[in-house]
């Protein structure tokens, strides 16, 4: 699942930059997660509800234009930079 804002992070002469993150679905069980709530909590953090452990990306690409940029960002995290089976993502364009 993906969700793009719609202003890419354009920079000179085609370069994009993407910021990938990538969380566990809501449905699936986040272990580091829990352990990091834990953890908060027995050192004093008692108002923390809800921790969900991800990863980030930064991705500087250069594409012809927004569409391809789109597309190709899109293409590296259905196949690499997230399991798709139990990770949802959102890419947010960023300046470069």
């Amino acid at each position: 699942m993906t969700s793009q804002t719609s202003r890419h992070g354009r920079g000179p002469e085609g370069r994009f930059v993407a910021r990938v993150l990538v969380y566990p679905r809501a449905e699936v069980l986040d272990p580091q997660g829990r352990a990091i709530e834990d953890a908060l909590g027995r050192i004093g953090f008692d108002g923390v509800r809800r921790i969900r452990a991800g990863k980030s990306f930064e991705v500087a690409l250069e594409a012809a234009d927004e569409r391809q940029a789109t597309e190709a960002v899109d293409r590296m995290c259905r196949q690499l930079l997230a399991n798709p089976i139990v990770e949802d993502y959102t890419v947010e364009w960023v300046s470069e």
